[in-house]
């Protein structure tokens, strides 16, 4: 199988003709080796078991050595001896050159003191896995960069991507490696990715030794409040059901090192001063960084999911939400979601660095268009009645269906299976 071009690719390029180092952060397997290797001129892979001891004595006698090749050297899993951040750091300063070194890691190091700051020598990269556009199973006839700039001639544009696709696409995951396996086989990749963490990885990340039945049932609670802002207290209680003598403690400690390791993360509320704070709802909302993990964690076949459209929809948004990260990453972008006291809801606002943003529902079934536009039209309306001077580029519902068009009030209804960057 030839090198699948990643979104990232074009980024990488720009930011290393600016910057001495670039660091590529992300989870396992999603394929930041693979696309630093297609610029770099050479590469020290700091997990080679055969000489991974060698390396590490290295990296906290004379580092420099470990520095030496041709440029743009390739340090990958730099954080398995992070005394490498300050060898890069200060290599670049000396030599005040760009494009000198690329970082990849799977995991945010220990915190420590010792590590300086990289501002003006490092640029940073956030890796996910494969948008559908970039695994091949979006058609990306619609580009989110095209809709911002008010080219909205959507109508008719069709995906064959249907419920069942879908369905499969999250089971199986964004992972490069199951691209292009048999369903059967692809299927696997989430499962036992859920495997390796659970029993190696959360352990091996500090060297602390944890649990992985307890991480499981971390994964499990956490993945039954995907894309929800659901208090935490919540989860708690449903770890604790099977684990009752579990502190709180322990289980934030448990999601501390699930987000070191790019598992889960938090999407931010947006504030937008359209009414007083205490109004708004404030708590992030949970997100897995590759949704088929969240799929895994449930125990869910294909079949089990298409059955239960509750969560099958509340994993659909997630996968949304990866993809949306993807594609408005590339343009500047970054998402935020909005919820009040009021009920008043939307799922994701993309804001950019010149100060646009569109507003975002996600729905799986065309059933629930007529209501996630409700949603988006009273928030434009709120946003229009107060004093915010920059109003909303965009109102758009991203879905699950098979056709795109737009509705009477002039949102975009998009098939997840149009869209790219």
């Amino acid at each position: 199988m030839g090198y699948l071009k990643r979104i990232i690719d074009d980024e990488l390029k720009s930011k290393l003709s600016i910057a001495g180092a670039v660091q590529i952060k992300g989870p396992k397997w999603c394929g930041k080796t693979t696309s630093a290797k297609q610029v770099a001129s050479s590469v020290l892979e700091m997990q080679n078991p055969d000489l991974q001891d060698n390396y590490i004595e290295l990296a906290n006698t004379k580092p420099s050595l470990l520095l030496e090749g041709d440029k743009p050297r390739l340090i990958d899993e730099w954080q398995i001896a992070p005394k490498l951040w300050n060898a890069v750091r200060y290599s670049v300063d000396n030599t005040g050159l760009t494009n000198q070194f690329i970082l990849t890691g799977s995991a945010t190091p220990v915190d420590s003191d010792s590590l300086h700051s990289g501002v003006g020598r490092f640029a940073i990269i956030n890796m996910k896995t494969m948008s559908l556009y970039e695994s091949g199973d979006s058609n990306g006839k619609i580009s989110l960069l095209d809709l911002m700039n008010g080219k909205r001639d959507i109508d008719g544009i069709s995906t064959d991507l249907d419920y069942e696709k879908i369905a499969y696409v999250l089971c199986r995951g964004g992972f490069p490696n199951s691209i292009n396996l048999d369903e059967k086989l692809a299927l696997q990749i989430s499962k036992n990715y859920l495997d390796v963490l659970c029993e190696s990885d959360i352990s091996k990340v500090d060297n602390i030794k944890r649990d992985p039945k307890l991480a499981r049932a971390i994964l499990r609670a956490y993945a039954r409040q995907v894309s929800t802002i659901d208090s935490d207290k919540s989860m708690y209680d449903d770890v604790k059901a099977n684990f009752s003598d579990v502190s709180d403690t322990t289980i934030i400690n448990y999601l501390k090192v699930f987000r070191r390791l790019f598992i889960i993360e938090d999407i931010e509320a947006w504030n937008p001063n359209i009414r007083s704070k205490t109004a708004i709802r404030m708590s992030p909302k949970k997100s897995f960084v590759e949704p088929s993990l969240a799929v895994a964690a449930l125990g869910c076949s294909k079949s089990e999911l298409m059955l239960d459209i509750n969560t099958f929809g509340l994993l659909f948004e997630n996968l949304v939400n990866r993809d949306l990260s993807i594609y408005a990453g590339k343009i500047g972008g970054s998402l935020k979601h909005y919820r009040d006291r009021y009920g008043l809801e939307c799922d994701n606002i993309i804001h950019f660095e010149n100060g646009k943003y569109a507003l975002v529902e996600i729905k799986l079934s065309g059933s629930r268009v007529a209501e996630a536009e409700k949603h988006l039209l009273q928030l434009n309306k709120l946003i229009n009645d107060s004093d915010i001077k920059i109003k909303p580029s965009l109102l758009m519902i991203i879905t699950g269906t098979e056709m795109a068009y737009t509705t009477e009030s002039g949102v975009l209804v998009v098939p997840i299976g149009c869209l790219k960057d």
